[in-house]
């Protein structure tokens, strides 16, 4: 069962079926960056139909960036539509050029096969895929198995080389160099659509805006192949108010996987919004009612810092179930001070109004009693826990006041965390106001 089928919001049919449609509800919360024609789109989604994004395996994990399409398929669902997640296999071992400067790694079969599954078991905690709900597909299934000769003749002939080159996933590479077998990538998505058209009934993909190219190419093939209408919805290319691009800090990506990425970290990631994307991240990344969301728009200061845990909360809660999102709510709390939830303010989320201050989601060490004795020199600690990469760039972080030991400044970079600085809960060291960890002793 997914996360958002145990916590789905009490919303009535007459709501889900209402006159906007999925269509309106997805411009609304501003997931649409391009679609082809609205009107013959709309009259598409008036039934139950079927739809699909792909997910190239080429990591064991989905990241932040790959929110926007997932929770488009949430709604999808939610309307009554059925989604297809097409997890590419066989794409994978070619790679996509979109949006590349040089060709990517390419996989081999065994390590494509793992990270497909472990991206299954990621996709149902968003996703109903029980018999006549979502369907998650390998198009490893289809593509592998292809014979060259006939699906050059079969499929390559309906495509124009010239308008290939056209296409900006490919004008952007062919400065630094296009091989073959990337050049083969939108006849492999194309033929995906054409496909699930044929087999599935499937004729609305849906996917990145740098994806319009390849998408608008398997549209033309199976109008060429079976003379039937499809359709397409590209999502903006998300970034941050700063302009980072969306999933990315100075450590690294944020992962759906809490081995990966904690979800403590995860909850603290959503918590550091700016201030100006508290508004557009509760549209895109929870089910919370637009109307509630404008109603909170001109918050500032503390409400709006209330904004920002509801916003952590929700997305922790979707992408790791409501108890560690609790956990990392009221680990935070613990940390970092409770925030005071004004009342009234978006009253449909599920966030704890009340929280205890514990400690058991924030990322921990145990380190043995007696090592405490001397005392560790700071910046050596805070490179073995991971608050920093290196000694030396804790070194810097303490130098430039950073460095904090149960919320007290450490001054100078020698300085050494002892016994004396062990409490009830062992210890708490904070690089910034944002990074911390726990110290827990033993022995």
């Amino acid at each position: 069962m997914s996360n958002i089928a145990d916590r789905e919001k009490v919303e009535t049919d007459e709501r889900l079926q209402g006159p906007e449609g999925v269509l309106g509800v997805l411009q609304e919360r501003g997931f649409v960056a391009q679609l082809t024609d609205g009107t013959e789109l709309s009259r598409y989604l008036e039934e139950p139909a079927t739809c699909y994004v792909g997910f190239d395996p080429t990591a064991d994990s989905l990241h932040v960036g790959h929110l926007l399409p997932i929770m488009a398929l949430v709604h999808m669902q939610r309307f009554g539509h059925r989604p297809i997640v097409l997890v590419g296999g066989g794409t994978g071992l070619v790679g996509d050029p979109s949006g590349k400067t040089e060709m990517r790694q390419l996989l081999s079969i065994e390590e494509i096969d793992a990270n497909a599954k472990a991206l299954k078991r990621q996709l149902s905690a968003f996703l109903d895929f029980s018999p006549g709900k979502a369907m998650l597909l390998n198009n490893a299934d289809w593509l592998v198995g292809l014979k060259y000769i006939e699906f050059l003749r079969d499929i390559g002939r309906h495509f124009s080389v010239n308008r290939m080159l056209a296409a900006e996933s490919y004008k952007q590479r062919l400065e630094t160099g296009l091989n073959f077998i990337e050049f083969n990538y939108m006849l492999l998505q194309a033929y995906d659509f054409y496909y699930l058209a044929k087999h599935h009934q499937c004729y609305l993909q849906m996917g990145g805006n740098d994806q319009w190219g390849n998408i608008v190419a398997g549209i033309e093939l199976i109008r060429r192949k079976d003379a039937k209408e499809a359709h397409a919805i590209t999502f903006p290319l998300l970034t941050t108010a700063s302009g980072a691009k969306m999933g990315k800090t100075a450590s690294g990506a944020v992962w759906l996987s809490r081995e990966k990425t904690s979800p403590f970290d995860f909850y603290q990631y959503w918590v550091n919004t700016d201030d100006q994307d508290v508004s557009r991240f509760l549209k895109l990344y929870t089910l919370i009612p637009t109307e509630e969301i404008e109603a909170a728009k001109h918050l500032q200061g503390q409400e709006l810092n209330a904004c920002k845990s509801i916003l952590a909360y929700e997305v922790t809660a979707l992408a790791h179930g409501e108890k560690e999102a609790r956990d990392a709510l009221e680990a935070a709390s613990g940390v970092f001070g409770r925030r005071h939830f004004p009342q009234g303010l978006l009253p449909s989320s599920s966030i704890p109004r009340q929280v205890e201050k514990e400690l058991t989601a924030v990322p921990t060490t145990e380190i043995e009693k007696g090592r405490l004795r001397a005392g560790i020199p700071a910046y050596e600690l805070f490179a073995e826990v991971g608050l920093c990469k290196s000694r030396g760039e804790a070194r810097r972080l303490i130098q430039q006041g950073g460095g904090y030991v149960n919320d007290e400044r450490i001054n100078g970079h020698d300085y050494r965390i002892s016994e004396g600085h062990v409490g009830r809960e062992g210890l708490l060291l904070k690089a910034g106001k944002k990074k911390v960890h726990r110290i827990r002793i033993v022995g």
